[in-house]
């Protein structure tokens, strides 16, 4: 297994995090939680201590089987938790990031994980008018309640940077999207993780499950119960899907000659390419964690790295 000490804490994690979007049994087909509960055990026993949820998966649902599955077991784990869409059943979902909805939440998020402290609070989205030291003061007060042990970011981007400058050090990391198959926000995520002390995790990193192989132009004909059906799922249609598949091959080349999966070749770039980073993946079941850990303790080639590179770009 691979640790990094995450930027401006002590906290040690594997370099591979378990996603908790599936867990909340909503848009990613069939979801059996006896299945989630035995990943996020087997993850436990095979080193991977990082875990990732959110009060908006499944409207909470999410944050309730990761608790289940933790159980006993909640001291051997890392949860990141975010907190900022605000949604509810039948309810216009918006983003919020004032201070008594973030204490609302995470009061919320303790209750529905079954324990008295998050490890890394996040927040999902900027809500467009909270200034961000407020958000961190808010932040803070939970710290010293000892709700939560460290603050984050996720999906922030060249407009975050000026409120960013004076916050050095009060975040420990950021999330955005990046694989090989959405490469977009590469130069960005470099920057913040270089210059502003933050440590980069990667979702979507398996682009939604198209990195992984198992897929082709004829068995991408998702049901109405899986998101990816939608168009606003690029991956999975049109040209961008023929050029993830153009990616995918050569993944399946690479994956003959290092004898690993193919989406742990896909995970494997991001741990090379970006450094000290962690990715997230989202599991269902263990044979898809098992799949994914084959990413660590070990490396790319220079050669290798440049294949994947020049088709991705």
């Amino acid at each position: 297994m691979e640790y990094i000490t995450l930027k401006n804490t002590d906290i040690k994690v594997s370099r591979l995090c378990m996603g908790g979007c599936p867990m909340g049994g909503y848009g990613w087909g069939n979801v059996q939680e006896n299945e989630l509960i035995d990943a996020v055990n087997k993850a436990l026993d095979i080193g991977v201590n990082f875990f990732d949820t959110a009060e908006t998966y499944g409207l909470g649902q999410s944050e309730i089987t990761l608790g289940k599955a933790l159980g006993s077991r909640r001291d051997k784990a890392v949860i990141s938790d975010k907190f900022g869409v605000h949604a509810m059943k039948g309810q216009p979902t918006f983003y919020d990031n004032s201070h008594d909805y973030i204490i609302e939440a995470c009061e919320g998020s303790l209750k529905r994980l079954g324990t008295d402290y998050i490890d890394v609070y996040t927040v999902h989205y900027r809500d467009g008018k909270t200034p961000l030291c407020e958000v961190a003061e808010t932040l803070d007060e939970l710290k010293k309640q000892g709700k939560i042990r460290y603050a984050a970011l996720s999906n922030i981007h060249e407009d975050d940077k000026a409120e960013l400058e004076s916050l050095k050090g009060r975040f420990v990391s950021f999330q955005d999207e990046y694989s090989l198959a959405c490469r977009k926000n590469e130069k960005e995520m470099l920057d913040f993780a270089q210059n502003f002390s933050l440590t980069p995790l990667t979702w979507g990193s398996l682009g939604q499950g198209i990195l992984t192989g198992k897929y082709n132009l004829d068995n991408v004909n998702f049901g109405a119960d899986d998101r990816r059906s939608r168009e606003i799922y690029v991956n999975f249609h049109g040209e961008k899907l023929k050029k993830n598949l153009e990616i995918v091959e050569v993944l399946k080349k690479i994956s003959a000659e290092v004898g690993k999966s193919v989406s742990a070749v896909a995970i494997r770039f991001i741990l090379d390419f970006l450094p000290d980073s962690v990715v997230i993946t989202g599991i269902k079941r263990p044979s898809q964690l098992l799949s994914n850990a084959e990413a660590l303790d070990w490396h790319l080639s220079a050669q290798q790295i440049k294949m994947l590179d020049d088709i991705s770009k």
